[in-house]
């Protein structure tokens, strides 16, 4: 059998192409920009606790807009608020490149421009999962997400790497003037899409709007399950995994370039899984989808049984292959099933669901590990995944959802 080098049909559609090359752009900016900034404020004398409330100030947008983000979107258009979305991070990335020239500015500054960064990233996030059908055919929809999931989990392996150089060479300042030009080739790639036809001006109220939304999510019980069943995945499993397996990796197993190992190899698995998917049509993809993430229990198992390092980094490999694997089948599903004019409304249900609970269980992790012990809190983490992931298998609407059909 010959090996079929060509690239994905998806990318010779101009469209997708031309959103392909903006997006993975603006992901690559991104993931350098967070490193530097972490590491601007701690240089230039900033505590931990000052750190703790810059990364926080960008969390907490992305959860409390989300729902905003997908009525304005399904209000105005997907592309229409993506590029003011990613104006407005340009714009915060321009301002934190300026205000950190001269030292650490006061916090206060500094908390406002992530925070507005943050809530530039609650309105895309809806407003993505909404574009992607409106560029590619119906027959690409998988192929697409998987090259979309590729190149975030192939920035996220990059990013932090070239920040690291780049930070050290040349300063915070300069990475974040990047991350802001990288959002500028973002925006002109948008701004080349084919415009949507006329839309309909939304005559419910705001929310009237979110009651539709909800009531399309709801309605549809293979969305609302899968998405509870990431929430505890995030509350449970993936919040004490990043907050204790920096702990494991300093007591037994090497420090933070251990750490930084498996988190690379996390990465190369979600590479791996989205290039292996891509061209894939499984007759039950929700089936294969959910199974995929028994793979999220293996890291914590093997920090909490005390494996090697080389075992953990292989636990990541598989967990990272299995998030590739569900995120592009979860997202094509939805994108398939959900009305166009509620789909980003639909979509912004699913994230808020899927990780409103996670800054529970970043904070909880800690003072439950000096309770249990590490090994108890991560081990407990691993059971829970391999239960969970056994009883959503045996849910009749995971187990008979056959390839979706066309959009309703």
């Amino acid at each position: 059998m010959s090996l079929d080098l060509r690239p994905p049909a998806v990318l010779r559609e101009r469209p997708f192409r031309l959103f392909f090359t903006g997006y993975a752009t603006s992901l690559l900016g991104s993931s350098m920009a967070s490193i530097a900034l972490s590491f601007a404020v701690l240089r230039a004398g900033g505590a931990g606790s000052e750190l703790g409330w810059v990364l926080t100030a960008r969390i907490l947008p992305l959860v409390l807009v989300l729902l905003a983000g997908g009525v304005v979107t399904d209000r105005l258009g997907s592309r229409q608020v993506m590029l003011a979305a990613d104006a407005l991070r340009c714009l915060t990335q321009a301002g934190l490149a300026l205000a950190l020239l001269g030292g650490l500015p006061r916090l206060g500054l500094l908390v406002a421009l992530v925070a507005l960064w943050g809530a530039a990233e609650a309105l895309f996030t809806p407003a993505l999962d909404a574009l992607v059908p409106r560029i590619v055919r119906e027959d690409s929809l998988s192929d697409a997400n998987a090259l979309l999931g590729v190149a975030r989990s192939a920035a996220s392996v990059a990013g932090p790497a070239l920040a690291g150089v780049l930070t050290a060479v040349a300063g915070p300042s300069c990475v974040l003037a990047l991350d802001a030009a990288s959002y500028g080739v973002s925006i002109v790639a948008l701004a080349l899409l084919p415009g949507p036809g006329p839309r309909t001006a939304g005559s419910a109220s705001f929310a009237a709007e979110l009651r539709e939304g909800w009531t399309e999510f709801r309605s549809r019980t293979w969305l609302w399950v899968t998405s509870a069943h990431v929430c505890l995945f995030n509350l449970f499993v993936w919040a004490p995994l990043l907050v204790l397996g920096p702990v494991v990796a300093e007591e037994r197993l090497g420090g933070a370039a251990a750490w930084g190992l498996v988190m690379a190899a996390y990465g190369a698995g979600a590479v791996a899984g989205g290039v292996a998917v891509l061209g894939r049509r499984p007759r039950r993809p929700l089936l294969l989808a959910t199974a995929a993430t028994l793979g999220w229990s293996l890291p914590s198992a093997a920090l909490a049984t005390g494996r090697p390092l080389p075992w953990i980094c292989a636990a990541a490999l598989a967990a990272g292959a299995g998030t590739a694997l569900s995120g592009i089948f979860y997202a094509t599903a939805t994108q398939r099933q959900v009305p166009p004019e509620a789909l980003a409304r639909v979509s912004a249900y699913g994230s808020f669901g899927a990780f409103a609970l996670g800054p529970v269980g970043l904070a909880a992790a800690g003072p439950l590990s000096v309770l249990l012990g590490t090994q108890g809190v991560l081990g407990f983490g691993a059971v829970w995944q391999l239960v969970a992931v056994g009883v959503v298998l045996a849910l009749p609407a995971i187990r008979a959802a056959a390839p979706p059909g066309p959009k309703p």
